[in-house]
């Protein structure tokens, strides 16, 4: 099976890039005393501690240990890339320049072992979020209703039961109270508010206290809303 090799502009450019920076520093390495395969180690050891920076930026957003030693290694190869494009006299290299190409093996070899073991900064855990305390209910006008109450019927007396037969038990029922359709919708408007803020359903003193009637009325309103 043949596969197919698409180029790429950035790719080209990044591997002419970095054949001309490789270039560069074993120039320099080598005519600052470093010959034979020590020219050739420090363009990969420079090249090796920019990539790894370049990594630790990416895995850790805000890493500034890996910021600086990207810097010092990209100054180094910027360096090189300046110093052997005539800035200076390569026959004769000044001492500074020596001492630098000679120290960087240490200094390449510090910056690889911190970026390497340096423990990522662990995220903060999100605080947890608190529940919003919910809003006072807003108090409810109550329309004036008048209340009209039936008269009450008088008693009837039961006939006395016969010597020979038990006592029956009688149930006394009390006044019925009539509720106007208009005081039973809005009841039933508190009930549902109060149902939706609370869970519970209403009961009939707070039915009560919310309406401002009286306990028989409130009685009779609540038998209906169940």
């Amino acid at each position: 099976m043949s596969r197919t090799i698409r180029m790429d502009a950035v790719l080209v450019q990044a591997v002419i890039a970095g054949a001309l920076s490789f270039s560069h520093l074993h120039d320099l390495a080598e005519a600052a005393g470093q010959d034979g395969w020590k020219a050739w180690a420090y363009p990969i050891s420079v090249d090796l501690l920019l990539v790894a920076a370049w990594r630790r930026m990416r895995a850790t957003a805000g890493n500034r240990p890996a910021w600086v030693w990207f810097v010092i290694a990209l100054t180094a190869s910027l360096g090189a890339n300046i110093a052997t494009a005539g800035m200076l006299n390569l026959g004769n290299t000044p001492a500074w320049l020596r001492i630098l190409v000679a120290g960087w093996p240490a200094l390449a070899f510090l910056g690889g072992t911190l970026l390497a073991h340096t423990p990522a900064p662990t995220p903060a855990e999100p605080e947890p979020a608190t529940a919003a305390p919910l809003p006072a209910p807003e108090p409810e006008t109550v329309p004036d209703v008048t209340v009209e109450r039936i008269p009450e019927p008088a008693p009837e007396l039961t006939p006395a039961p016969a010597p020979d037969s038990a006592p029956a038990s009688v149930a006394v029922s009390g006044p019925a109270v009539a509720v106007p359709p208009a005081l039973l919708d809005h009841a039933r408007k508190v009930a549902h508010t109060h149902h939706a803020t609370t869970g519970n359903h209403i009961d009939t003193e707070t039915l009560r206290a919310r309406l401002g009637v009286p306990a028989p009325l409130a009685d009779a309103i609540t038998a209906q809303l169940a």
